[in-house]
């Protein structure tokens, strides 16, 4: 069982969007930016997630997306659920049908895993990640970046202007 890239990705842009939420809405484009996830992967991911209703869509001028509630009342397992992300250990997606139609010997044993997995990361909020050190230092240092490019740019478009 693993988390795979669609899980990964959401979990990843709601905490970009949670960090900035305080600026105001934010663009997929800027998330797209910092995170490295492409734009159009970004729009497929945040239309369920919209769905979902964990986020919002603001239109217009400096529109973007912002978080439907507190990032303290979103958890890690709502943001995965939304994209329909599976957090299921057994071969059988839970059915019991893992060996020639029946429960294997260790069917609940995965199954266990399953819901411990799913109860941790539902424990762990968008706040809570906020607030670790590191996630701060990371998100300090991707904010520096997409500014050092982008004074690149300007700096290279003065020089040919």
């Amino acid at each position: 069982m693993r988390l795979t890239t669609k899980g990964r990705y959401a979990v990843t842009a709601m905490l970009d969007l949670a960090i900035h939420a305080q600026n105001g809405p934010v663009s997929l484009n800027d998330i797209s930016g910092r995170q490295g996830i492409s734009l159009s992967y970004l729009e497929q991911l945040f239309a369920k997630l919209r769905r979902g209703g964990l986020v919002a869509s603001v239109r217009g001028p400096g529109g973007g997306y912002r978080l439907s509630r507190g990032s303290d009342e979103i958890n890690v397992a709502d943001v995965v659920d939304a994209v329909n992300e599976s957090m299921d250990a057994t071969r059988c997606n839970r059915r019991g049908d893992c060996q020639d139609g029946e429960e294997c010997l260790t069917h609940h044993l995965w199954l266990d895993l399953s819901d411990q997995i799913h109860a941790f990361l539902h424990g762990i909020t968008l706040a809570q990640l906020i607030q670790r050190k590191e996630i701060r230092s990371t998100a300090d240092r991707q904010d520096s970046s997409v500014r050092n490019r982008i004074d690149a740019v300007l700096s290279t478009d003065d020089m040919t202007g």
